[in-house]
């Protein structure tokens, strides 16, 4: 029996540590809906002067600024259509600040083309977005080739000998070359599969162990 009733409270702790992870991940799905409507919400809203607010994720803005073009960035990366090439990353200065700018896709021939440093200085409209983590397993920059996988801060750093504000700017707009990355806010969200997974496993192990006991006690 004391070993029947160990099995028991094993089997109900497990029960209740899955329920709890389901629970835990249907909170997520709420934060997660929530933060997609705040991200939507903003990506529709005029653009802001960028010296006149509180810098987030997401934010739409509009500004003036100096691009530096000879500390220019190839990023690799694939367009909306799979195709391979670089995203044209450029350090601006706004109002004695030092940003990044991606002002979006060339094809590889396009490297170093006078073309695609076409732009209004004086007229930069964007979207704010916080730098993501590099990746790990791409491999590293090619600083002297100027052939990025990543902005690493400290690459950039001996590229460019200088720091730059989190915040990268997205440009918006009709340019051709680059062509501007569309910023949207589609993000991962899977929290409503995983709570069913979850929620699943511990019915599933209920129903188990309520047929292992009408058989054995």
């Amino acid at each position: 029996m004391k070993n029947k009733f160990l099995f028991s409270v094993f089997v109900y702790f497990i029960i209740l540590v899955l329920i709890s992870l389901g629970s835990w991940q249907l909170y997520r799905l709420s934060w997660k809906l929530d933060l997609i409507k705040q991200i939507e919400n903003s990506l529709k809203n005029e653009p802001i002067e960028l010296s006149s607010i509180k810098e987030k994720n997401f934010l739409r803005v509009k500004t003036s600024g100096k691009i530096n073009f000879q500390k220019q960035i190839y990023l690799y990366n694939l367009n909306e259509n799979g195709k391979p090439g670089f995203e044209v990353v450029n350090p601006i200065l706004i109002n004695d600040k030092n940003y990044l700018i991606n002002r979006g896709w060339i094809p590889f021939d396009k490297k170093n083309k006078s073309e695609i440093n076409l732009i209004n200085q004086n007229n930069i409209i964007g979207t704010l977005k916080t730098q993501s983590k590099a990746n790990s397993f791409k491999p590293k920059n090619d600083i002297e080739k100027n052939y990025w996988f990543t902005l690493n801060r400290d690459d950039i750093f001996k590229y460019t000998g200088k720091r730059f504000s989190k915040y990268i700017i997205y440009l918006n707009g009709d340019y051709s070359l680059p062509k501007p990355k569309v910023v949207t806010a589609k993000i991962s969200n899977n929290h409503k599969k995983y709570a069913i997974t979850w929620f699943s496993m511990a019915i599933s192990i209920l129903l188990i162990y309520l047929y292992f006991r009408k058989k054995n006690y």
